[in-house]
């Protein structure tokens, strides 16, 4: 059953700009072979007060990569007396992740607001390139996605719209991909500062193998039918 094995994140992480700021979005399930280690975990990591980052792969790589840049960006806030840019912050993800590429099972997703550029979403996938992007998908789920984003992604959408999308695609992912589950977390981030939302599994769309059927063959070999006539 692999119950030995390293703790990963086979997951769905998806961030999206939006008319103001950005909205992330992840899935809860963290797996350990084929036992699911975590239903409920978090991975949305908060960085600064106006950066986060979705964190996929290796569970221990993705925590040792914040926690390394977390503590270089306050220090770089105290130096310079005013909190980093996303742009910064992603930079500092990237750089991390390149100059240990050969040991990292990572690929995560940097987004936040900041006064100069305003929302910004910045994809550093595993080797250590960094993208940036108007949204970033990543994770196992995100097989799953690139076709959906095409049809539902548009320009200049408000925050509600934003946030549905990334509701919807994390639910479509997680009824499609056996390594995304659990629950559904976002994070939004704007000139007003963050929120944090939660979305129970049982309080998501449903998708079609998820449905109940109506009208199927097996309902109607179940369905009592007519009494034999006696000849």
């Amino acid at each position: 059953m692999g119950l030995k094995a390293p703790h990963s994140m086979g997951t769905t992480i998806i961030g999206v700009t939006y008319n103001g700021g950005v909205v992330l979005g992840a899935d809860s399930r963290t797996s350990t072979g084929m036992y699911i280690a975590n239903r409920a975990s978090d991975k949305i990591t908060q960085l600064t007060d106006n950066v986060y980052i979705c964190r996929s792969g290796s569970a221990a790589n993705s925590q040792i990569v914040s926690d390394h840049v977390r503590y270089f960006l306050h220090q770089h806030t105290t130096q310079l007396g005013q909190p980093a840019t996303v742009k910064v912050a992603a930079n500092l993800v990237r750089l991390i992740s390149y100059n240990n590429k050969n040991m990292l099972e990572t690929g995560l997703i940097v987004g936040g607001w900041d006064k100069y550029e305003g929302g910004k979403i910045y994809a550093i996938p595993l080797g250590g390139t960094i993208i940036e992007q108007p949204f970033a998908i990543g994770g196992s789920g995100s097989s799953y996605l690139y076709g959906f984003f095409d049809q539902a992604w548009k320009e200049k959408m408000t925050k509600d719209e934003a946030e549905q999308l990334v509701g919807k695609a994390v639910s479509l992912a997680m009824a499609r991909d056996g390594a995304s589950g659990g629950v559904v977390r976002t994070v939004i981030i704007n000139s007003d500062g963050v929120i944090r939302n939660f979305y129970p599994g049982d309080g998501l769309p449903l998708w079609h193998e998820e449905l109940e059927s109506h009208n199927s063959l097996l309902d109607i070999l179940n369905a009592s039918g007519p009494e034999p006539m006696n000849i």
